[in-house]
């Protein structure tokens, strides 16, 4: 018998999956290594080259999570209305064509309200795939195997992420900036090539149409909107990672760019190493329990970020915390996949990444409050934020067992 451990046996486990998930797999992470080669400077290039003010920046950063929250909803029902494939190609294929436009438009000092205004565009369409992604992700997995199956959909998208900026910074130190945008509607053609030839519309166990009353449904019910708002306390936490952390490490405790991107590349890193074997190995434990953990392995974390300004402390609490991501994030889809009814999972999964899109948006704003209100007291922010998973967690355990087992 194959050591479970063993390359044989991680083979032999991810085998069970359908072929359908791979090419979703790998779409992910080609889309993911496009998306960032290029976005992450985007703000740069608004501030350093255009002049933008830097709250000009960040209200472009506030509508971009409106929009992407809005597109994370319309693409969940038109997955649902139009099928997972249409609703997939055509949000990739217009975003192959709205990356050519900004490459054209960088390339020639386009007005900066049509820089922003494709580049809005591109978040959208990158709502509407992702919604219809996750769906697609939910028929083809068995109901036992959509936890693994999503870790593995963000170990794609985490690896993409890693390996985006490296090439992003290396262009951006010696080719003009369009030349970014060029990459990325290469890659991201790829990627609408590969759907193309491979992504099927999905044999669904009953053809049960969407409904009329389409949103109201979800808000009908109870179970499923009291699961997405105990989430939002979890995704208001999570949000801190990148604008909170930031300016916690480099302008309050005088750390280095480099030493906070070393935070974030430990987080990367982790969920490509880990989150699959993890996701497999808890497989086997009640998912409320899960989602209590998660939370809690949250606010654990960052409590550490208030009680030691030691960097080696904080590369441990990013374990933590990274630990709870890993642990809640697959399980909330996984769940959200299970409530919904099985020719609404669109709209149930784009409803919950309203939620989620809006709660981490709702962090960043909540950190940069907090990092005003107490300005010397990093245990006063951190504390806060730690509060928030802790509740999260004693609510999850509370929180009605499903219909279905999940």
């Amino acid at each position: 018998m194959r050591a479970r451990g063993s390359w044989a046996g991680l083979r032999e486990d991810l085998a069970r999956f359908n072929q359908a998930l791979w090419v979703l797999v790998l779409s992910q992470l080609i889309t993911s290594a496009g998306f960032s080669i290029a976005l992450p400077f985007l703000s740069l290039y608004l501030y350093r080259d255009r002049g933008l003010a830097m709250t000009v920046v960040g209200a472009i950063a506030l509508a971009n999570g409106v929009v992407s929250a809005l597109g994370r909803v319309a693409g969940g029902e038109l997955s649902d209305r139009l099928g997972r494939r249409q609703t997939v190609l055509q949000a990739v294929g217009w975003r192959v064509l709205l990356f050519v436009g900004l490459a054209a438009l960088v390339a020639a000092d386009g007005p900066v309200w049509a820089i922003v205004g494709v580049y809005l565009a591109v978040r959208i369409t990158g709502a509407l795939a992702m919604s219809a992604i996750t769906a697609m992700v939910a028929d083809v997995a068995s109901q036992d195997q959509r936890m693994e199956a999503y870790g593995l959909l963000r170990v794609g998208g985490n690896v993409g992420w890693a390996a985006g900026p490296a090439m992003g910074g290396f262009m951006a130190s010696s080719l003009p900036y369009w030349t970014l945008f060029a990459a990325t509607a290469a890659l991201t053609l790829v990627a609408f090539g590969l759907l193309l030839r491979h992504a099927q519309e999905p044999a669904l166990e009953t053809e049960a149409a969407p409904p009329k009353q389409g949103f109201r449904e979800v808000l009908s019910d109870r179970r499923f909107v009291a699961f997405v708002a105990i989430s939002s306390l979890v995704f208001v936490v999570a949000g801190q990672l990148v604008s909170t952390v930031s300016v916690f490490t480099v302008d309050r405790l005088g750390f280095s760019e480099a030493q906070f991107g070393g935070l974030l590349t430990l987080n990367g890193l982790l969920v490509v190493a880990v989150q699959y074997p993890l996701a497999r190995t808890l497989t086997r434990f009640p998912r409320r329990r899960l989602l209590a953990v998660g939370g809690a392995l949250y606010g654990l974390g960052y409590l550490v970020f208030g009680l030691s300004a030691a960097y080696p402390v904080l590369l441990g609490a990013m374990v933590v915390v990274t630990c709870g991501e890993m642990v809640f994030a697959p399980n909330t889809l996984a769940v959200t996949a299970s409530l919904a009814p099985t020719g609404r999972r669109g709209r149930y999964l784009g409803a919950f990444g309203l939620a989620e899109t809006l709660g981490w948006s709702l962090g960043a704003f909540v950190g940069g409050i907090l990092l005003d209100v107490f300005p010397t007291s990093p245990l006063g922010t951190w504390g806060v934020v730690a509060g928030l998973g802790v509740v999260a967690a004693v609510a999850f355990s509370l929180w009605d067992r499903p219909p279905r087992r999940c």
